[in-house]
């Protein structure tokens, strides 16, 4: 019997298993996304908001629990410098599942697990750009039609 035994195996070995999920959560805090199946997504998000309260936490304590669980330093840094203080208001809920339909190879139920509110931060960033393109071209009509009236 199973009494109290949580979580899925995925069909792998304890340690395949681990490493699995390790590089999900370290790819999953890196680049704010990823795609893989329906029962893989559901492993791993509680332990991608278990890393986002540690980074919320911000002791030293925290900061190494969370670097000997992810993968790069860069992720761990991640996690305390920018996704504990985006997060810093919520009280969990931290990832979104939304599936996108069969794999075409198996027919495996592919879903994106993400960040709550990454669309949010991309758009601001795009907008951003875009802004910064403006100006730039602004400035550079400006010294065009400055420099050719000077001649």
């Amino acid at each position: 019997m199973r009494h109290r035994r949580a979580g899925n195996k995925l069909s792998r070995p304890l340690g395949h298993r681990r490493a699995l999920l390790r590089n999900l959560a370290t790819s999953i805090i890196e680049h704010d996304f990823a795609i893989t199946t329906v029962p893989k997504a559901k492993a791993v998000k509680p332990i991608v908001e278990k890393m986002i309260t540690l980074g919320k936490d911000g002791s030293l304590a925290a900061r190494r629990r969370a670097a000997s669980f992810l993968q790069t330093p860069d992720s761990v840094k991640k996690v305390f410098d920018k996704l504990g203080a985006r997060f810093a208001q919520r009280n969990g809920g931290y990832t979104r599942i939304t599936r996108l339909g069969p794999r075409k190879g198996d027919g495996a139920e592919l879903c994106k697990i993400e960040l709550v509110g990454t669309e949010l931060v991309k758009r601001a960033a795009d907008r951003a750009k875009r802004r910064e393109e403006r100006l730039k071209a602004v400035r550079e009509g400006r010294e065009g039609e400055g420099g050719d009236s000077e001649e």
